[in-house]
């Protein structure tokens, strides 16, 4: 019998699990950059996010940043003005369903959408964003 017979797919649970630990493998000097920054697990994007992005599915997302930039005021800028909490959606099924169509880990899948979309949140470059990748493990 292999490893995988008796498997499910990760919970919602799982997956904040997930998200946890490759936020805490991330570089700290990023990671305190991060201030203020909410992680938040959904099976996938509500209606008005998918019409909103324009997506044929909603499996078509698997991550999200909202909020305000580090360039427009970021954390600060959510306190004077008493909106919503800088936040990174992670999209469990949209995720699995890619992780089961190529050839890297779910962790590492979890962590490459994680820095994707923090990011956004600091303005980052791509390459930067690979960096960051990299020096995560």
């Amino acid at each position: 019998m292999s490893d995988w017979a008796a498997r499910t797919a990760p919970s919602l649970e799982a997956f904040e699990d997930l998200a946890d630990a490759a936020f805490r493998a991330l570089p700290e000097a990023f990671r305190r950059l991060c201030e203020g920054v909410v992680i938040r697990v959904a099976d996938f994007p509500d209606d008005e996010t998918v019409t909103e992005m324009g997506l044929d599915s909603p499996f078509d997302l698997l991550g999200l940043f909202r909020g305000t930039g580090l360039a427009q005021g970021g954390f600060a800028a959510s306190l004077q003005t008493g909106q919503f909490p800088n936040m990174v959606w992670l999209y469990r099924r949209p995720l699995l369903d890619y992780w089961a169509e190529h050839e890297e880990t779910l962790g590492d899948l979890v962590t490459h959408v994680l820095v994707h979309e923090i990011g956004h949140h600091m303005g980052l470059s791509d390459d930067d964003m690979a960096a960051i990748e990299s020096r995560a493990g």
